[in-house]
């Protein structure tokens, strides 16, 4: 028995050894691969914090490279965590952190401020879209909320659909009405990892990290959770503090993620299932995972748009290309089921 237990405990393990090399690997490429190539020794050397930078190749890494890297572990593993948490609460396989109205809510508040100040400075886009991501799922979670507080999937979702459709709608008529406003949200709209300023992950790093640390500790309670509401309260599993809980950090690292690089499409629904794929439902293993495997998509999906053209295309279009086949085939793998 103690040799099975043992060998079960340590394929996990094995596992996550070969993502993180796997992760590091793609780090590593993101700093070396571009439209110009820079060799592995120099991209090192420029990121020495006690040398400055003398070379066009040392700014590429510095102002360029590194920012656009640290943009994906963040947003990757933010938005990872968001799509793991937003299946395992809605009980709905194909949930994306889209569906609660993050994204809808960052264009239109973006939008907004746009339409009454002119033009916003870095800072105060990102401000903007963060308290809209972060308004728009109050929103719906208050709206969403059953008797006693307790979330019920189906108004959740209904909720999101039905205030991202609003939102998006109104977003569309106040942009169209002035053209500098809408070249602006059709440029923030197009996600990409293209983030100049280092200053931004002093702040988003420790709340994305504070997310991730609260939403590992909920991995019993959504095992419980997945067994049903009634098993899961037998069991202890406070029901209503969960989801409650587990809204609000969907919020938060879906807001962040949002903020930092425009919304990526997919990512969110894709990831948590090529984790479950590996490790399994157990959520002790399934969120580390996600954690994983999330930025390395992101970072593969940046290094491919920047490879295949001459210019660049976008993340977010790479991501598309990547989930929606995924979310074909799991719809179709649901309906062989269920039929």
């Amino acid at each position: 028995m103690k040799s099975l237990h043992f060998s079960a405990y340590c394929r996990p393990v094995s596992l996550f050894f070969v993502l993180l090399l796997s992760l590091f690997g793609l780090v590593t490429a993101s700093l070396l691969i571009g439209a110009k190539p820079i060799s592995l020794s120099e991209s090192w050397s420029s990121l020495s914090l006690w040398q400055t930078c003398h070379s066009e190749n040392c700014d590429i890494i510095r102002f360029s490279r590194l920012p656009r890297t640290l943009a994906g572990l963040v947003a990757g593993c933010a938005l990872g965590l968001a799509g793991a948490l937003m299946q395992s609460l809605t009980r709905n396989p194909l949930a994306d952190p889209g569906l609660l109205g993050v994204n809808a809510g960052a264009s239109f508040v973006t939008v907004l401020g746009l339409s009454l100040w002119g033009v916003l400075t870095f800072w105060q886009s990102f401000f903007l879209a963060f308290l809209g991501a972060l308004l728009a799922a109050v929103t719906v979670a208050i709206a969403g909320a059953g008797r006693g507080g307790r979330l019920n999937p189906i108004r959740l979702t209904l909720a999101g659909v039905s205030l991202a459709a609003i939102l998006e709608g109104l977003t569309s008529g106040i942009s169209l009405l002035n053209p500098d406003i809408y070249d602006h949200l059709r440029f923030w709209q197009t996600g990409s990892l293209d983030v100049r300023q280092l200053s931004v992950f002093t702040l988003l790093g420790p709340i994305v990290l504070i997310g991730a640390i609260i939403t590992l500790g909920l991995s019993r309670s959504l095992n419980a959770l997945s067994m049903g509401e009634d098993l899961a309260r037998t069991l202890g599993t406070r029901v209503g503090r969960v989801q409650l809980l587990g809204l609000f950090l969907i919020a938060l690292l879906a807001a962040c993620a949002t903020a930092l690089t425009g919304p990526i499409a997919f990512l969110g629904l894709v990831a948590p299932h090529l984790a479950r794929g590996v490790f399994g439902s157990d959520h002790r293993y399934l969120l580390p995972g996600t954690i994983i495997i999330t930025p390395a998509v992101l970072i593969l999906a940046d290094i491919i748009g920047r490879s295949v053209a001459p210019g660049e295309i976008r993340v977010s279009i790479i991501t598309a290309l990547i989930g929606a086949p995924v979310l074909i085939g799991l719809v179709r793998y649901r309906i062989g089921r269920e039929g």
